[in-house]
């Protein structure tokens, strides 16, 4: 639900504005001379071919090729320019493919291991799966605390991480949950929705829109 980042945003004292799809690199870098930092949302599926150079698997969900191109230009730009971006969900997963790392296209088939529900069928603002978040990582700092409940609508996730990011979180499972970029602190990722929490009036994951605003 496109609102509820706009609501986050809001919340955290931001002004958010909605950045169009467009694949022509002058438009990007308008709205990077516009905009203060940017939010990776969610959405479909990876191209895994284009993306990090694997074939597709037959669990692989819709893809959408402009987006993607979109995307991935957007978010190189934007960490170039030294701007604050904040990826979540597949905004997370992208900014992992963005910079040289790969993706499970599919957790249930790929992951024998994994036993957490990742898709949960519960409502946005409700916590389903724990993850452990490591100790002095941005995520800590945001959250203040090395474990919380996240809500979780994924099937893929990062699989190997890219080089210069590094690891912040897991669940039980030992899914990834955050990346973060190791000379920055304000390029990282969650695979989970803190603005579904957010929009909701619950700001136990305000920290996270809190740092991107302040950052910005």
């Amino acid at each position: 639900a496109p609102l509820t980042y706009v609501k986050a945003i809001k919340r955290a004292g931001g002004v958010p504005l909605v950045i169009p799809m467009t694949t022509d690199k002058a438009q990007i870098e308008a709205v990077l001379e516009v905009v203060d930092a940017v939010v990776m949302t969610g959405g479909e599926d990876v191209d895994p071919l284009k993306g990090y150079g694997e074939e597709p698997l037959r669990a692989l969900g819709e893809i959408v090729p402009e987006r993607d191109e979109f995307d991935l230009m957007l978010i190189r730009m934007a960490v170039a320019k030294g701007l604050p971006v904040l990826g979540i969900c597949r905004g997370e997963q992208l900014m992992n493919v963005a910079f040289g790392g790969s993706l499970y296209q599919d957790i249930p088939s790929q992951v024998p291991t994994s036993y957490v529900k990742h898709s949960q069928k519960a409502p946005r603002n409700y916590g389903t799966d724990t993850i452990d978040i490591e100790e002095g990582s941005l995520l800590n700092k945001q959250l203040g605390v090395k474990s919380i409940a996240v809500n979780s609508y994924h099937h893929q996730a990062v699989k190997d991480v890219a080089p210069g990011f590094k690891i912040t979180a897991y669940s039980k499972d030992g899914i990834v949950e955050a990346i973060e970029k190791v000379d920055s602190d304000c390029v990282w990722g969650v695979q989970f929705h803190p603005e579904g929490f957010v929009s909701m009036g619950d700001d136990s994951f305000l920290g996270i829109f809190k740092h991107l605003v302040e950052k910005a």
